[in-house]
């Protein structure tokens, strides 16, 4: 008499060697998806290399000369620093907040602030927690938090009611995030122009590059959703060199609404220290020439 369940013939050797590689490997990649994971913050905030930044003398010197005002945003236990400089010009044109690139500071944005000074803008520096002489943990919430609560500040100490948003490479994420929630605050339609300097089109862009898939990013900063639902023209600044943020991410970024993004490019690399040149400030001088006119008063 037959069995009706014949034996199965053994799994051939070469096939449970392969099913064990295959098991390895999927257990490998996922202990590399999950420490990338909780790996992120220290991997995309990099506040150690920024320095502590001026001590309170060199601060109150700053204060007493160029009529810097002094400002700490408190939330969620964390103390976040903001400055604010007032224009060089008897009337000013509005505001302009200024956010910057990873291993910087606001104190690094001195020059570029009386670039916009000059201009007739005052100028509002919002640090990142954690950066500098600020506590708490860098993210993208808290970061866009913060700098929406130093905007809200700068604007009701200012009585400004035009807003210009500059960030820089990392800023440029954090800028347009706040851009996307300006009407959390008092001027809800205030934003005139944003000024992008080496703009990625997102950071979860960048997972495919470490073999992960992009929602596992936990501050994604999508700066390619956010463009195109602005009403404002924006001016993109980037190298054609730039080894951190290639310059693939500035075009596609233009190319998501070219009547109203302008994309200028330089020579040089990420870190060549473009806003030191004329040209840059020639851009961004003609920039807001056609986005606000040149008598206007805010």
């Amino acid at each position: 008499m037959t069995s009706p369940n014949p034996p199965k013939p053994p799994t051939p050797p070469w096939r449970r060697t392969a099913l064990r590689v295959v098991r390895f490997a999927l257990l490998l990649y996922l202990a590399w998806g999950v420490t990338l994971f909780f790996l992120q913050p220290k991997l995309l905030y990099l506040p150690a290399l920024a320095g502590r930044g001026a001590d309170e003398a060199e601060i109150a010197g700053l204060e007493k000369r160029d009529g810097l005002v002094r400002h700490w945003i408190e939330r969620d236990g964390a103390r976040v620093e903001a400055w604010l400089l007032p224009s060089k010009q008897p009337t000013a044109r509005g505001l302009v907040a200024i956010t910057h690139g990873n291993a910087e500071l606001i104190d690094h944005l001195l020059e570029d602030a009386g670039e916009w000074r000059r201009m007739g803008f005052d100028v509002l520096l919002a640090e990142y927690r954690g950066y500098g002489r600020s506590t708490g943990s860098p993210s993208q919430e808290a970061i866009v938090g913060d700098t929406l609560a130093a905007i809200d500040w700068a604007l009701a100490k200012t009585a400004r009611r035009t807003l210009v948003l500059h960030g820089r490479s990392l800023g440029t994420g954090v800028a347009m995030q706040v851009a996307a929630r300006l009407g959390e605050i008092q001027a809800p339609h205030a934003l005139a122009l944003a000024v992008l300097e080496a703009p990625f089109t997102s950071i979860a862009s960048y997972a495919p590059q470490y073999g992960l898939p992009q929602f596992i990013v936990r501050d994604p900063y999508r700066t390619d959703e956010v463009l195109p639902t602005l009403a404002c023209p924006v001016l993109i600044l980037h190298t054609r060199g730039d080894e951190v943020v290639p310059i693939a991410h500035g075009e596609a970024l233009a190319s998501l609404a070219p009547t109203r993004i302008d994309l200028v490019e330089f020579d040089g690399t990420h870190n060549s220290g473009i806003s030191m040149t004329r040209a840059y400030w020639e851009a961004v001088e003609n920039a807001v020439g056609k986005a606000l006119p040149p008598d206007a008063v805010d």
